[in-house]
C-alpha cells in the first residue's frame, strides 16, 4: 500500500505445515526476519485475520494453492515475544515475563465474558489480568490455550519469538540457575504437556542446551544454522538480493554488496545475505556497518577478551582472513562459555559472526561437529577490528606508543608502554583467575597484538610463525614498500629463578632473535630495514630494548 518492496517468503507456511512437527525451534542470527516471519504465520493462520487473508496473501506464493486459501484464518493463535526481557537480576526478569503474560490475558479479555468459563475460571482470569504470581506462570499459557480451544472449538498455535533472550541476560548478569528453573516449568506446561496445543514455533539466536530448559520436550524439532530445513527462508538469497539491486538501479554494485554483506551459510545455502544491512544499503546507498551496530555485542566482546591463549590465537587467524578448525556444539551451554572453547565458537557461529566453510555431516565427537570456520564477511570483519581497537583506544598512551614504535624511539616506547600496562592490565584481564598470573605469556602476547591492530592497513601482522630456526612472537611487514621499516618482536616473562634482573630477561629475548635467525624470511622477501625488539615483562613492569 505504500509502494514498499517485499521479498516473498510465504512458502515457509507450506513447508512448516506439511512437516507435521509439533514444536519447531528455529535459530538464526538477529535481524534475519524471525519476528517478521512469526507475524506472517500469525496473519495466515489466525482467526483474527480471516477477513483480511485474501488482501494480505493473494499475490504471494502461498495463495496459489486452493488448499491453503481454505486453511488461512482457521486457527486461534497466541503470539508473544521475550525480546523485552532484559534485566540485571532474576526478580526483574521474572516480573517482566509475568507482565508479558498479564498483557496477553488483558488483550483477550473477551474470553472472560464469553460464557465458556466457570465461575472459578472467571475469577482466576480476572486475577491474571491484574497480577500473575511466579507459581502460576507454568500454567498461564496452557490455561489460555484451554480457553481458546473451548471458545473456537480448535486447538491453538503458539508462536514464541526470541525465546532465548531471558537466558542470555541471565548468563550475563549471574542468575542463570534461577532462570533455567523458571523457563523449564513454563516450557514443559506450554509445549510438552499442553493437550490444547496444535502446533508451535519458537525462534531465537541460540539453541540453548536440552538439559537446560528442554529436558522434557521430546517433541521438539530443532532447525539450526546447519540444518537444510527452511535454509532459504530466513535472510535473502543471492538471487533475491541481485534482483533487488536491479530494481533499485544498483546493478553495478553487486560485487561490492557481495563482499560486504554476503557469506552467511544456512544448510545447503552458502550465499545468504543479512536483510537488515541490505535494506539499509538500499535506503542510504552507502556501504558501512549496519547489522553489527544493532547490538552492543557485550557478551561476545567479554568472551574473546578474557579467553585463553589458544582461542586468542585462533581469533587472530580469523582476523587475518584465514580459516580455523574447531568443534561446534549447536546445543549451547551458557554456563560453560567461560571454560569450553566449543561453546564460544558455537555462540559466535549461531550469532552470525562466523560462517561454516565445510563440516562433516555424518561424523560427530560427543555430539560436536568438526567445522572449518571463517569470519562471515567484510562487515563482520570490520566489527571485530573495531572491537579490538576499542579495547585500547581510550588509553592516553596508546597512540603515543605506536608513534614511538614507528620512529624507533626506544626510550619513549618504554615510557608509554609502562603507562599503558599500569593503566590497563587490571581492567583488561579482570576475570576470576587473572591470566596475567596464570598464563603470563599468552596474556602479554595478546595484549601487544591488540595494540598493533591500528597498523593493520599499512602492515601485515603475523605471530607464532616459523622463521629461521624457530618461531618468532610477532612480525610487522609493511604492505606497500619493502624499504620501509619491518619489525620482529620477541616477548619474555621475568622468572626470578632464571634471571636476576629484567634487563637480563630482555637480553635473552634479543639473543633468541639472533640465534634463531628470525629475520631470515624478511630478508628473503626483500625487506632491507629490519628492526628487532625484545620485550621483558614483570607484572605491570615492561622493559623494551632494540637489537643490533
Amino acid at each position: 500500500t505504500k509502494h514498499y518492496f517485499y521479498i516473498d517468503k510465504t512458502n515457509f507456511i507450506k513447508e512448516w505445515w506439511e512437516s507435521g512437527d509439533a514444536v519447531t525451534l528455529i535459530t538464526r542470527p538477529r535481524r534475519f526476519g524471525k519476528t517478521l516471519t512469526m507475524s506472517m504465520v500469525e496473519c495466515f493462520f489466525s482467526l483474527n485475520y480471516r477477513e483480511k487473508g485474501e488482501n494480505l496473501f493473494k499475490n504471494l506464493t502461498i495463495w496459489k494453492e486452493p488448499y491453503y486459501q481454505q486453511l488461512q484464518g482457521t486457527y486461534p493463535v497466541i503470539n508473544l515475544t521475550f525480546s523485552t526481557v532484559k534485566a540485571n537480576n532474576y526478580e526483574k526478569a521474572s516480573y517482566q515475563i509475568c507482565d508479558i503474560l498479564i498483557k496477553l490475558y488483558e488483550k483477550n479479555r473477551f474470553l472472560q465474558e464469553s460464557g465458556i468459563l466457570s465461575k472459578t475460571e472467571i475469577l482466576r482470569y480476572e486475577q491474571r489480568c491484574e497480577r500473575i504470581e511466579e507459581k502460576d506462570v507454568p500454567m498461564a499459557l496452557q490455561d489460555l490455550s484451554n480457553y481458546f480451544c473451548r471458545y473456537y472449538g480448535k486447538k491453538v498455535i503458539i508462536l514464541l519469538d526470541e525465546y532465548d533472550t531471558p537466558m542470555q541476560e541471565a548468563y550475563i548478569n549471574g542468575y542463570w540457575n534461577e532462570m533455567v528453573e523458571f523457563i523449564r516449568g513454563l516450557f514443559n506446561a506450554t509445549f510438552k504437556s499442553n493437550p490444547y496445543l496444535e502446533r508451535a514455533i519458537m525462534t531465537g539466536v541460540t539453541r540453548v542446551s536440552k538439559e537446560s530448559i528442554f529436558s522434557d520436550l521430546n517433541n521438539l524439532e530443532v532447525v539450526s544454522t546447519t540444518s537444510d530445513k527452511y535454509a532459504g527462508i530466513f535472510g535473502f538469497t543471492e538471487e533475491e538480493v541481485f534482483q533487488t539491486l536491479d530494481e533499485y538501479n544498483l546493478s553495478d554494485k553487486k560485487q561490492e554488496t557481495k563482499e560486504w554483506y554476503n557469506g552467511f551459510t544456512f544448510g545447503q545455502y552458502s550465499n545468504i545475505y543479512n536483510p537488515w544491512s541490505i535494506v539499509n544499503l538500499l535506503g542510504k546507498k552507502r556501504y558501512m556497518n549496519y547489522w553489527v551496530n544493532t547490538s552492543a555485542n557485550t557478551l561476545i566482546k567479554n568472551l574473546i577478551q578474557k579467553s585463553s591463549r589458544k582461542i586468542k590465537e585462533s581469533f587472530e587467524q580469523l582476523l587475518k582472513g584465514e580459516t580455523i578448525q574447531e568443534l561446534i556444539d549447536e546445543q549451547i551451554v551458557f554456563n560453560q562459555l567461560d571454560t569450553n572453547p566449543a561453546a564460544i565458537w558455537s555462540l559466535l557461529l549461531a550469532s552470525g559472526y562466523l560462517k561454516v566453510i565445510t563440516f562433516d555431516k555424518e561424523t560427530t565427537i560427543g555430539g560436536r561437529r568438526n567445522c572449518e570456520l571463517a569470519v562471515t564477511n567484510k562487515e563482520t570483519m570490520d566489527m571485530f577490528y573495531g572491537m579490538v581497537y576499542d579495547w585500547f583506544s581510550d588509553l592516553e598512551s596508546y597512540n603515543d606508543f605506536i608513534k614511538a614504535l614507528l620512529e624507533n624511539e626506544v626510550e619513549d616506547m618504554n615510557e608509554f608502554m609502562n603507562e599503558l600496562t599500569l593503566e590497563m592490565f587490571s581492567s583488561f584481564d579482570g576475570g576470576k583467575k587473572a591470566s596475567i598470573k596464570t598464563e603470563p605469556e599468552r596474556f602479554y602476547h595478546g595484549f601487544i597484538l591488540g595494540l598493533l591492530v591500528e597498523l593493520r592497513n599499512s602492515y601485515w601482522i603475523t605471530s607464532n610463525r616459523e622463521s629461521g630456526r624457530g618461531r618468532y612472537d610477532v612480525v610487522l611487514k609493511p604492505l606497500n614498500n619493502k624499504k620501509e621499516n619491518a619489525y620482529v618482536f620477541e616477548f619474555k616473562v621475568f622468572h626470578p629463578q632464571k634471571d636476576k634482573t629484567l634487563k637480563k630477561t630482555v637480553q635473552t629475548a634479543l639473543k633468541q632473535i639472533r640465534e634463531n635467525a628470525y629475520i631470515t624470511d624478511l630478508q628473503t622477501e626483500g625487506y632491507t630495514n629490519i628492526h628487532t625488539y625484545g620485550f621483558a615483562f614483570k607484572g605491570k613492569e615492561v622493559l623494551i630494548e632494540k637489537g643490533e
